[in-house]
């Protein structure tokens, strides 16, 4: 079993993602932590109690440990501080996977947060530098979809997330401030499941989540493929 970690700028973005390959992968023995690099708030309907509470529902409902390192909501920002504070985290749950936002995306935060978790990546596996735990350099760093722009993922492998859509469903509906008191946002929960099919159908399964990577990813034999 592997230490998997996923980092998201704020509450929800690792849920919205790929909520059903977090379910998947927890109740398949990984050892998975959830990073939010900020505590999400200010929003119109939420207070930094409300939101720490439906994160911790929402992990809960996908069996997962979850941890904030709390940068300045909508000001995150790729500096040494912020990738050393990730590479601490890296090396303290020793990961070996570890996804990340989509590296294009409308949200500044969203592309600071890949910016930094990328270096820190690469931070983690340094000797001499003042970070408790011990070195790790994470073998595969892939990308989930929780972007801003519109436009259609295009993905280069995809997970099979048959089963899990309730679980990833109800993590998502955990963050009532975000989108169930908000009218304007409930729509989302219904995009986000029709995306689950769409990109199940591509693979000839009942419902899928996309990723991206830069790095080849290894097969031991073709049995691997659906």
């Amino acid at each position: 079993m592997s230490n998997i970690l996923i980092i998201g700028p704020h509450p929800d973005d690792q849920e919205l993602g790929m909520g059903g390959t977090i379910a998947k992968l927890a109740d398949q023995g990984h050892h998975v932590l959830l990073l939010d690099m900020t505590n999400g708030e200010p929003t119109p309907h939420g207070d930094p109690t409300t939101r720490a509470k439906e994160a911790a529902k929402a992990a809960e409902i996908l069996k997962v440990e979850r941890r904030c390192i709390n940068l300045p909501n909508r000001e995150v920002q790729h500096t040494i501080e912020a990738r050393h504070k990730v590479a601490a985290v890296i090396r303290e749950h020793q990961a070996e996977i570890v996804f990340v936002p989509y590296f294009q995306d409308a949200h500044p935060d969203h592309v600071a947060t890949t910016r930094i978790a990328e270096d820190a990546r690469f931070d983690a596996k340094l000797t001499k530098i003042d970070l408790p735990g011990k070195p790790i350099y994470p073998k595969w760093l892939f990308y989930y979809y929780c972007t801003h722009l519109r436009w259609v993922a295009d993905p280069n492998f995809l997970v099979d997330i048959t089963g899990y859509e309730d679980r990833k469903r109800d993590s998502i509906v955990a963050y009532e401030t975000q989108f169930v008191i908000p009218e304007k946002n409930r729509q989302v929960v219904e995009w986000i499941s029709a995306a689950n099919r769409y990109f199940g159908s591509r693979i000839g399964t009942q419902a899928a989540e996309p990723f991206f990577t830069k790095e080849p990813i290894g097969l031991t034999s073709l049995e691997c493929l659906i």
